[in-house]
């Protein structure tokens, strides 16, 4: 399957559960899924149903996407003095990561884990300076059972996790887990890149589903990465440079 096939097998997928999510409702406040990472009625719920897990019990430092549907899990995350670390916009600054540490918060978790509030209360720190990750929470539009999964089609979030592998931050042993709705877990075989990375675990408000074998990156694949996602992120200049 060419690179052009995987990205409109993919977009369809997209759409597929965008339409259905709508249709049924379940999308919490921003009146469409369509385009973005949906923040389900119930995030709150499957954030609860993951902190039950031993592996969050376990966990000391955490890689979160900034998305609403992640929220309740980034802010109790904070609320049990968990570190955090949360992707800039586009990993635009050189320093693409921001730094949400629980000793230094002077405002509350919940506002604290909020994108808009982040950058205005936290430190931006590069690779250089983060410490090991335990655990990543992602986002996704679609995932199956065998883990794969499919974001809102910008990358970031692939990229992110290829930088963490290609800096030592990440490995084998790291659990990346991703929470949705019942109804963004498909029975479609997804179609995957070299940079694409699948799921331990899918977490729903009704259940945890374990997925073995997970693939992920051992670090970036340059070759896939287009002149300006180059540009457009210093982080990928920096280390393309050395």
């Amino acid at each position: 399957m060419t690179t052009t096939e995987v990205d409109a097998r993919k977009d369809t997928i997209r759409r597929k559960v965008w339409n259905l999510l709508d249709q049924q409702g379940v999308v919490a406040g921003e009146g469409s899924a369509y385009g973005r990472i949906p923040n389900f009625i119930g995030a709150d719920v499957a954030a609860d149903r993951l902190a039950a897990l031993p592996v969050w019990k376990d966990t000391r430092v955490i890689k979160a996407v900034p998305d609403k549907a992640q929220l309740p899990a980034r802010a109790r995350a904070l609320r049990e003095g968990k570190v955090v670390y949360m992707a800039a916009p586009k990993l635009a600054p050189p320093q693409p990561f921001y730094l949400l540490d629980p000793a230094e918060l002077t405002v509350s978790a919940e506002d604290a884990a909020s994108s808009r509030t982040a950058p205005s209360v936290a430190r931006n720190v590069g690779l250089d300076e983060l410490r090991p990750v335990d655990l990543i929470v992602c986002g996704s539009v679609a995932v199956n059972r065998h883990g794969v999964r499919i974001g809102k089609g910008a990358g970031y979030s692939d990229i992110e996790v290829a930088l963490l592998a290609q800096a030592g931050l990440i490995g084998p042993s790291t659990t990346i887990v991703t929470t949705v709705h019942p109804l963004q877990v498909i029975e479609d075989d997804i179609p995957e890149t070299n940079h694409d990375f699948s799921v331990d675990v899918i977490v729903t408000t009704d259940e945890v589903i374990t997925c073995t074998p997970p693939r992920r990156p051992s670090g970036l694949h340059w070759e896939d990465l287009s002149a300006d996602q180059i540009a457009a992120m210093p982080v990928l200049q920096s280390l393309q440079n050395r």
